[in-house]
């Protein structure tokens, strides 16, 4: 009896020991809310309302023939784009094929300027794996 008091008792005592206080948490900050981007009936494109940041342009090998280009200069490439999605002032076109789609991002390279192709990414349909951009463009070149 005496070895049943001696663990019984030690647990009876621990279930009396208060708990550390805690100190309530801060408030959390209101996550910022972004509005819904505005839909356009095309392709057209509205100069931005916010001050102009230049593009980084992505030089490549292979991909001389898209960087740069336009959406119509894109068209005679490719033929007309699965998809085309405006941004602000920047345009997102896809095309695509069995071998790979590719989605090619044209912003202004300048204030006020027409979009041009600044950034390209290609991946497999059937995975969406990457694929290597410029065999990619090479494989949707009409």
């Amino acid at each position: 009896m005496a070895r049943v008091l001696a663990m019984i008792v030690p647990l009876a005592l621990a279930g009396c020991v208060s708990a550390p206080r805690m100190e309530p948490a801060a408030p959390r900050a209101a996550a910022a809310v972004r509005p819904p981007p505005q839909q356009s009936a095309g392709p057209a494109v509205e100069p931005s309302s916010q001050g102009f940041i230049a593009p980084t342009v992505m030089r490549l090998p292979g991909l001389d023939s898209v960087i740069g280009a336009d959406a119509r200069r894109l068209g005679e490439i490719f033929g007309p784009a699965r998809l085309t999605v405006p941004e602000g002032d920047a345009v997102k076109l896809q095309f695509a094929g069995t071998a790979c789609v590719l989605d090619v991002f044209l912003y202004p390279l300048r204030p006020g300027g027409q979009p041009a192709a600044t950034h390209v990414e290609a991946r497999r349909p059937s995975d969406g794996q990457d694929v290597d951009r410029a065999n990619c463009v090479a494989a949707l070149r009409r």
